[in-house]
């Protein structure tokens, strides 16, 4: 099996698994906190062909992943009517925290899984060589996801949570980057894609995400020897 199909056979799965669990958690935080928007759109679904979005979830990622890039991806967006909420400005926030959260939820069954497979195993083989780095990747993927999207950045979540922390007045000035969100992101990622050498995305989410990642490989060791 080539590395490029072994990657994709791996990267794939655990992508989509990450993106859909992240998007639709962003549903249903905010239908517990009044908003039916994504409900009454049929949206809170685990079903990926309603929330693969071709460029956000398989294209980008699977180049950057070519290119040696910190694989992010994206995926359709969950609808949120934010003024539907109980409380706008609590709610906004717990509904964006809910998708990182997610993740790192994922990120821990993952590594609990880890921790499970590894110390059930007897002898070393490629197939259990191969589960155990799907595990990994899983696991990396998630904490990575959590973390890029708790970038104060709009529209990444961590946007909406500054915004909610802010003071009314500072809110409604920071709010306005929103209008420049997609602009942003698209240079982030042109930046990231055209320098992958300068490491923009690593240096700036990549040392929280070792860290994270490193406490969750921990776990799996707990486990696998527990």
């Amino acid at each position: 099996m080539s590395e490029t199909l072994q990657l994709a056979l791996l990267l794939i799965p655990c992508l989509i698994v990450a993106i859909v669990f992240h998007e639709v958690a962003h549903g249903w935080a905010a239908l517990a906190l009044g908003d039916p928007t994504a409900k009454e759109a049929r949206r809170l679904s685990l079903n990926p062909i309603l929330h693969v979005d071709p460029i956000g979830t398989l294209l980008v990622p699977g180049a950057m992943a070519l290119i040696g890039g910190p694989i992010f991806g994206w995926a359709k967006p969950v609808p949120v009517n934010f003024a539907r909420l109980d409380n706008p400005r609590l709610g906004m926030m717990l509904v964006a925290a809910a998708g990182p959260g997610t993740n790192i939820l994922l990120g821990a069954l993952g590594a609990i899984a880890l921790g499970l497979y590894a110390g059930a195993i007897a002898v070393p083989t490629e197939a259990n060589e191969f589960v155990i780095g799907g595990l990994l990747l899983f696991i990396t993927i998630n904490v990575f996801l959590a973390l890029f999207n708790l970038l104060p950045i709009p529209p990444f979540d961590g946007s909406h949570i500054v915004e909610g922390l802010l003071p009314r007045s500072l809110a409604h000035h920071y709010a306005k980057l929103r209008n420049l969100g997609m602009l942003l992101f698209i240079a982030l990622i042109a930046a990231t894609w055209a320098f992958p050498e300068a490491g923009i995305i690593e240096n700036t989410v990549g040392p929280p995400v070792e860290w994270v990642r490193g406490q969750f490989l921990t776990l799996a060791g707990w486990v696998a020897g527990a």
